[in-house]
């Protein structure tokens, strides 16, 4: 058994306001990732505007219920906010990032994430056009 510490930067492909499973998407451009026996993987997205979690990764209706709470959580209202120079999600988008939190951490058992049954990560886009988006993946555990 050895050691690994591995970190890799990944970027997703553009995606629209909501919030999308992103599972497959980092699985299959992560290396290193089947030559962990046991350990940890921690992603962090690299963006102020977006963020990352853990949910029901079967209905696509939790996504939308999501977006729905969300917006009417933190409405697009300029009025509101002085930060908006990039527009009426420019603010809102920074609040709903940092109430979702930039990072997750999920455990690693032989060589894939160990995520429940129905458990997926989720890019959680808050802005209309927020383009692609970076995330790095740092991995720690054991080999063999």
């Amino acid at each position: 058994m050895s050691d690994i510490w591995y970190q890799q930067t990944l970027q997703l492909r553009q995606r629209p306001r909501g919030f999308h499973l992103i599972t497959d998407e980092i699985t299959t451009q992560l290396d290193r990732l089947s030559d962990i026996k046991t350990g940890l993987a921690h992603i962090l997205i690299l963006h102020t505007s977006a963020g990352l979690t853990i949910n029901e990764n079967a209905d696509p209706t939790v996504r939308e219920d999501f977006e729905t709470y969300f917006t009417r959580t933190v409405p697009e209202d300029s009025s509101l906010y002085q930060h908006t120079l990039e527009g009426p999600d420019d603010m809102t988008s920074h609040i709903k990032a940092s109430l979702m939190g930039s990072s997750v951490i999920i455990p690693i058992s032989n060589g894939r994430f160990a995520l429940g049954t129905w458990q997926g990560i989720y890019l959680c886009e808050h802005r209309n056009r927020g383009g692609s988006r970076s995330v790095i993946i740092t991995l720690n555990g054991t080999s063999g």
